[in-house]
């Protein structure tokens, strides 16, 4: 617990509220958009559990341009 203590939470917590807000984004993009490229399960599960890269990932290469 003393670990805890010793962290910048000044530096830390708005990089948390950015990674939080960058998921939630992905996440209502994805389940929005009508086709994406691969299945739309397979993108919400690498948006949740691979968080940071999942959701980079989903604007990169998932999203299908109409």
């Amino acid at each position: 617990m003393e670990a805890l203590n010793d962290i910048n939470w000044a530096l830390v917590a708005p990089l948390l509220i950015l990674q939080a807000i960058l998921t939630i984004s992905a996440l209502v993009s994805c389940i929005k958009q009508k086709e994406t490229n691969g299945p739309k399960w397979m993108w919400i599960l690498l948006i949740l559990f691979v968080n940071l890269f999942g959701a980079i990932l989903y604007f990169v290469i998932g999203r299908k341009n109409s």
